[in-house]
């Protein structure tokens, strides 16, 4: 029997149904076309009864065994899109998600050519390259205590043909060489308490960095805490921070900052409604200070 884009769908559709709801098998099925093939979503519709070659049969075969598994398609297929851009994803970074392209955005509106930018905790490189995209001029760094995320971070600014500068940095232990100064210092940081694992797909927890998830139930905040205190003395009188956040500690992490002494601190909520991110000013202070 001939196998075409839709019966493989229909094939898949089946094998996953107690893995994924349907349309979210659709959408993984059009990824897999999109990246096998360079398929478009309307030549996706258009070729859905062309008969497909064996090769790629078995091949997609293969790939709904591992997302049976639960192993995420952004790691079976090696890469995923964010901002409109393609990006090399693997074990060592999160995969990135729609809502981080809102936090790009947000700060994009502030960014201009000639600004010093800094992405803490960049993983796979996708905010730092998507700012750099958007703004040619900027000057870019994305910072990371994983060596092997930062080769993927690599990659994907090379790829992409973008001009970002990436080292390794701990902002825990205060980020030493990091010295700035920056205009505009953005992070999605770990913000997920160990407690909410028990409500996160398997996907998510059994396959993706645990450190760049996960932080302890005693001290969510340890992380906005050493951002908030190195961007008060890196940032430049006037800079902005951006930050992507626990929606369930919008409060807290609003008073955190005021009480580290930024000024205009302004939260703002994501595609889906829910609390997510955060934008802070520094004050006067002259830098370093």
């Amino acid at each position: 029997m001939n196998s075409s884009i839709f019966t493989t769908t229909q094939y898949a559709i089946n094998e996953l149904k107690d893995t994924y709801p349907e349309e979210e098998v659709r959408s993984i099925c059009r990824l897999i076309f999109s990246d096998i093939f360079q398929y478009t979503n309307i030549e996706i519709h258009l070729k859905k009864y062309t008969c497909l070659p064996e090769s790629f049969v078995n091949k997609f075969y293969a790939v709904v065994e591992e997302l049976k598994q639960g192993r995420p398609v952004q790691y079976i297929i090696g890469e995923t899109e964010f901002a409109g851009l393609r990006f090399r994803v693997d074990e060592s970074t999160l995969i990135p998600r729609p809502e981080t392209e809102e936090l790009v955005r947000w700060a994009g509106e502030s960014v201009r050519p000639g600004m010093r930018i800094l992405d803490i905790g960049t993983g796979s490189g996708c905010i730092a390259v998507a700012i750099a995209k958007r703004t040619p001029g900027a000057s870019v760094c994305g910072m990371d205590i994983s060596p092997e995320a930062l080769a993927v971070a690599k990659e994907n600014a090379a790829r992409n043909k973008a001009e970002v500068f990436f080292g390794a940095g701990d902002i825990l232990a205060g980020a030493a060489g990091w010295d700035g100064p920056y205009d505009l210092i953005i992070s999605n940081p770990p913000y997920v308490r160990e407690f909410e694992k028990a409500q996160m797909a398997r996907r998510v927890v059994a396959y993706e960095p645990e450190q760049a998830l996960f932080v302890p139930d005693s001290d969510p905040l340890l992380f906005y805490r050493a951002i908030a205190r190195f961007g008060r003395t890196r940032l430049t009188p006037g800079g902005l921070l951006f930050v992507e956040i626990n929606e369930a500690l919008e409060a807290e992490t609003v008073r955190l900052l005021q009480e580290a002494g930024y000024a205009a601190v302004t939260g703002r909520k994501d595609l889906f409604g829910k609390p997510r991110f955060i934008r802070a000013e520094q004050t006067d202070l002259p830098y370093g200070s």
